[in-house]
């Protein structure tokens, strides 16, 4: 009877130690951020870590967009856009790899000589409420 007892007690314990063994500590490598520019468009790829049982993660990527001439001005305050790009990524061994990018489009269009140029970059994982800043431009 005191066998059974006892291991009744150590499967209880282990019960209600399990779900702790499984929570992660979401966060977000951040020597794995790279931020490009491509003409019109910009793309973050990154890499988040400590996720442990989730199954994916649904990351948000915004941005500033800014039409400027060649004299390195922002001629028009029309000249200047929100965008932004979200998706769900898989969670594979407590880690999920991400990449977004958004293009921006202007009306009247940002031709040359005038260049986009994109601030305020931001990748936030809202599924864990974590966000990372950029600052620059790029």
């Amino acid at each position: 009877m005191r066998k059974a007892l006892a291991a009744l007690s150590v499967l209880a314990v282990a019960a209600i130690m399990a779900p702790a063994a499984w929570a992660g500590s979401p966060h977000f490598i951040k020597s794995a951020f790279t931020v490009t520019r491509s003409d019109d468009t910009l793309t973050v790829s990154g890499k988040e870590a400590g996720l442990g049982d989730e199954s994916q993660i649904h990351v948000v990527l915004s941005a500033t967009a800014l039409c400027i001439n060649n004299g390195g001005k922002h001629p028009k305050a029309v000249n200047k856009a929100s965008v932004n790009a979200q998706g769900d990524f898989p969670v594979q061994n407590g880690k999920a790899d991400f990449t977004l990018s958004v293009t921006a489009v202007f009306q009247p269009s940002c031709s040359p000589p005038m260049t986009v140029e994109f601030t305020d970059v931001t990748v936030t994982d809202t599924t864990n409420g974590l966000t990372q800043k950029f600052p620059g431009t790029f």
